[in-house]
């Protein structure tokens, strides 16, 4: 949901009209009053907020906005007829995540909001892939044998992951060519017999959950086979 606070009808609803057409749930406000009344039942995903408004200013309900913790980090672009350097400034100084002037065209804001939203997004939880005393972190490039750290190359790295993301996967040698090198790649199998053998030794005891499947290729499992 989105909340727009802006006094002018027009301006308003084109902007609600707009956002609705774009797939966006939005909600148009004309007064703040109603705004914070809607706050009260429903936290938005960003907020759309004219400076110049009746009862109080924008830059007053952004600053509110940023003093309540449960709104700290809500996304706010200003919407302004200002179009000087000084109050953008002064509205980014408040907090605002971003500042549109007036007149702006509609698909330009919409973009704008997006790429608000898109920053906003939470990062996903780091992912950590495990098997025994094997432990790999794919966002940190880490990869820790009993605790201590190995180094690996970058397609060590990227055939590791794939085979642990994977367990019980059998992946062919050209499957592991086309995934890990690439679809142009101009070389042969042993290229991944190479580096799984590098690997394996890197890993020490813990090279023996990437198994060998006979005449197909390798997978990740627990080493009992």
């Amino acid at each position: 949901m989105i909340y727009l606070v802006e006094d002018d009808d027009s301006i308003r609803e084109l902007v609600i009209y707009t956002l609705r057409s774009t797939g966006m749930d939005a909600q148009g406000f004309s007064l703040p009053s109603q705004f914070w009344r809607a706050m009260a039942v429903r936290k938005p995903e960003l907020v759309l907020l004219d400076i110049m408004l009746p009862e109080e200013d924008g830059l007053e309900i952004l600053k509110k906005l940023r003093k309540d913790k449960n709104t700290k980090t809500l996304p706010v672009i200003m919407l302004t007829a200002r179009g000087t350097e000084y109050d953008q400034v002064i509205g980014l100084d408040c907090g605002a995540d971003d500042y549109v002037a007036k007149p702006f065209g509609m698909m330009a804001l919409v973009a704008r909001i997006k790429a608000v939203l898109r920053r906003a997004e939470k990062p996903e939880e780091e992912k950590v892939l495990q098997m025994g005393e094997l432990v790999v972190n794919p966002t940190r490039h880490l990869v820790l044998v009993g605790g201590k750290s190995v180094s690996l190359t970058l397609k060590e790295f990227e055939l590791l992951c794939l085979l642990l993301d994977n367990p019980g996967v059998v992946f062919t040698r050209d499957q592991l060519l086309n995934q890990i090198w690439g679809y142009s790649f101009d070389g042969e199998s042993r290229t991944v017999d190479v580096h799984v053998r590098h690997l394996r030794q890197k890993l020490g005891d813990c090279g023996k959950y990437i198994e060998t499947v006979r005449g197909i290729g390798y997978r990740s499992g627990d080493g009992m086979v």
